[in-house]
């Protein structure tokens, strides 16, 4: 394989380029010839070699195309244009505008060991026609001969290392732009690696999520709905026991009223096994809508803040915050005895906070007790919940000086 690196508008010059620098040397050599003294075998002889250089050049493009790297062949016809530009410079000097073309073609059509050679040679034609015409006559023009045959070659070293250093530099630039690309390609494999395994993990995370829910429904049937149906029967049994109508009134109401409220539990347990709310609005219109209610149905002051620029969100990422807010919300009715209560969700680059702050009597978090069987989800549920979507959660409160928890997950979009 060649050693260069050949640009697109190189090439097209390597394709007319000697074509138009014949022209030209033409038609200067046939302006100057009655002055530089030509017979009319010489101007015979020059016809011949003009006409015989364009099929010369037409079969070196045909054979440089088909063989792209330096051979033989390509080599071997070089030098028979060097021989042409040699006699042509030689019969008229103007004819070293074809001859020049020798130099900035060397390195596309001789192998690596032949460059130097042929550049050599060019020289020579060029220092000959610049001396007026080759040979030299006499001391003089043959010292002034080798003079400009110095300084020829002198920049003929010089550019040709300029031009290897280039050529390194193009290569090691082409190197670098390859070994990016293999970046970006092996970076583009991790992104996609990386979203697979995100949703593998929601997808693990929402089977999860089901077996979580049944026993959170089962401690929260327990909590309210079985001990509202127990509050009921002590009721009834009162007023089976009732002295007088007036007793078994009383009770017969606070039963009533017990039944009330352990089915409004009821039917908020089988509304939270799914977040219907989610299902006509985003988070953060279901947030809103949650906190509202939960204020409304307290008389606790709630209210809800949107921070970041708002993005719709993979359903397990959207569902896991909606269910945290809602048991932070149900502790702190339950506990906190709280006046205000503010939710704040965050979209922050990639991740998304929600942050559930009260001011209420607060605790002392080191002295919560473990969960039990027959416990409610609480804050180990909560940060369950968190930590299966690779998330966090945090919590912070004092005694009597209310709770903050913190929700903190990844920011992963929904992909329909």
């Amino acid at each position: 394989m060649t050693d260069t690196v050949e640009l697109p508008r190189r090439v097209g010059f390597d394709s007319w380029g000697p074509y138009a620098l014949l022209a030209v040397g033409v038609l200067t050599a046939a302006g100057a010839a009655h002055a530089v003294g030509m017979t009319r075998g010489e101007l015979y002889a020059s016809g011949l070699l003009v006409a015989a250089a364009v099929p010369l050049q037409l079969y070196l493009g045909r054979a440089r195309r088909n063989v792209p790297a330096p051979g033989g062949t390509t080599a071997a016809l070089y030098f028979v244009r060097w021989a042409f530009g040699f006699v042509l410079t030689w019969l008229n000097p103007f004819f070293a505008f074809y001859a020049v073309a020798g130099y900035y073609s060397a390195d596309r059509h001789l192998p690596r060991r032949l460059v130097m050679p042929g550049l050599v040679l060019t020289a020579i034609t060029m220092a000959g026609s610049e001396i007026g015409g080759m040979p030299p006559h006499g001391l003089v023009a043959w010292m002034g001969f080798v003079v400009v045959f110095g300084a020829n070659l002198g920049m003929v070293a010089l550019f040709t290392r300029f031009g290897r250093q280039e050529q390194a530099l193009t290569r090691a630039q082409a190197g670098t732009i390859a070994e990016l690309e293999r970046t970006n390609t092996a970076l583009q494999q991790a992104l996609d690696e990386n979203a697979a395994l995100h949703a593998q993990l929601l997808v693990q995370a929402r089977e999860a999520g089901v077996a979580d829910e049944r026993r959170r429904l089962a401690a929260e049937i327990h909590d309210t709905i079985a001990q509202g149906l127990t509050g009921i029967i002590a009721q009834l049994q009162v007023v089976a026991n009732a002295p007088d109508l007036t007793t078994a009134h009383t009770h017969l109401e606070r039963a009533c009223a017990l039944a009330r409220h352990s089915l409004g539990e009821a039917r908020r347990s089988v509304h939270n096994l799914a977040p219907v709310a989610l299902e006509a609005a985003g988070l953060p219109e279901a947030l809103k809508e949650t906190v509202a209610e939960w204020g409304e149905r307290t008389g606790v002051r709630a209210e809800f803040t949107v921070t970041g620029t708002a993005e719709h969100l993979h359903d397990e990422v959207s569902a896991t915050l909606l269910r945290i807010a809602q048991e932070a919300l149900s502790n702190t009715s339950r506990h906190a005895r709280a006046t205000r209560v503010g939710v704040t969700l965050s979209f922050m680059g990639d991740e998304v906070t929600l942050d559930v702050r009260d001011d209420g009597t607060g605790f002392e978090p080191a002295a919560v007790p473990p969960r039990t069987r027959t416990g409610g989800f609480g804050l180990d549920g909560m940060r369950a919940r968190a930590e299966r979507i690779a998330g966090t959660l945090t919590l912070e409160s004092e005694p009597g000086h209310g709770t903050a928890v913190s929700a903190r997950v990844p920011l992963v979009g929904d992909d329909r």
